[in-house]
C-alpha cells in the first residue's frame, strides 16, 4: 500500500520536536502493526486548498504506479480560512475553498479511495477560527454527498488543552508532539483508517 498525504504545515508536523507530525505518528503504527505501508508526505507550508489543487494530481501520478495499492488523504482548509494581506479577510472565500475541495476530492475518489481529514483550529485566533469551524462543517457535508469519509479535527483540537499550549509555547500556530500525538490517536481509532491498514496486514 502506497499513500499520498496532502496539505498544509500541519500535515508536513511543522513544529514537532520529533520530526514526524501526526502522518509519521501514524504510519509507524501502521507499520509496528504488520501494515505494509510506504507513506509520501506532501504537506507545504502555507498551501490552501487552491494550491492543493493546482498540484495534488501530478505529484500522485510520479509516486503511484498502477500495480500497487494507492491511497489518498487530505486534510487542508485552515491557511483558507488565515488573514491574508488584509488583515480582516481570509485568504480564499469560503465558496472557493469549498468548489476547490469538491474538484479535488471527486477527481480523487473517482481515481482512488480517498480520505478527508478536516482542519484543526490555529491557536488564539478566533476570527480564523471561526472560520475554520465553518469550512470544516462544509467540508463534512461535501465528503457526505461524495462518499468520502470525513474526520473533523476543528472541535477536537480547539478543546484539547495541549494544541494551544504548545502552540503559544512554539510559533503561536503549529503544536509540538502532545498535539500531533493528539491528531494522530484520532486517526488511527478512525474505522476508515482501520478498514485500509487491516488490507494490507
Amino acid at each position: 500500500m502506497r499513500i499520498c498525504f496532502f496539505g498544509d504545515s500541519f500535515v508536513n508536523g511543522t513544529g514537532d520536536d520529533d520530526g514526524l507530525g501526526w502522518v509519521g505518528r501514524v504510519v509507524a503504527r501502521a507499520r509496528q502493526g504488520g501494515c505494509d505501508m510506504t507513506a509520501y508526505n506532501l504537506g507545504i507550508r502555507r498551501d490552501t486548498s487552491a494550491d492543493i489543487a493546482a498540484r495534488w494530481m501530478e505529484e500522485a501520478r510520479r509516486r503511484l504506479s498502477p500495480e500497487h495499492h494507492g491511497r489518498l488523504v487530505f486534510s487542508f482548509g485552515a491557511n483558507d480560512c488565515t488573514a491574508g494581506d488584509e488583515a480582516a479577510l481570509a485568504r480564499l472565500a469560503p465558496a472557493q475553498s469549498l468548489a476547490n475541495a469538491a474538484a479535488v476530492l471527486t477527481a480523487a475518489r473517482n481515481w482512488l479511495p480517498t480520505l478527508m481529514i478536516g482542519p484543526p483550529v490555529v491557536a488564539d485566533n478566533h476570527e480564523a477560527n471561526q472560520r475554520i469551524g465553518a469550512l470544516s462543517a462544509e467540508y463534512a457535508r461535501l465528503c457526505g454527498d461524495l462518499g468520502v469519509p470525513y474526520l473533523e479535527m476543528c472541535r477536537m483540537t480547539q478543546a484539547a488543552s495541549v494544541w494551544a499550549q504548545e502552540a503559544r509555547a512554539g510559533d503561536g500556530v503549529h503544536p509540538n508532539r502532545g498535539g500531533y500525538s493528539l491528531v494522530a490517536d484520532a486517526v488511527v481509532n478512525w474505522t476508515a483508517w482501520s478498514v485500509w491498514t487491516a488490507l494490507s496486514s
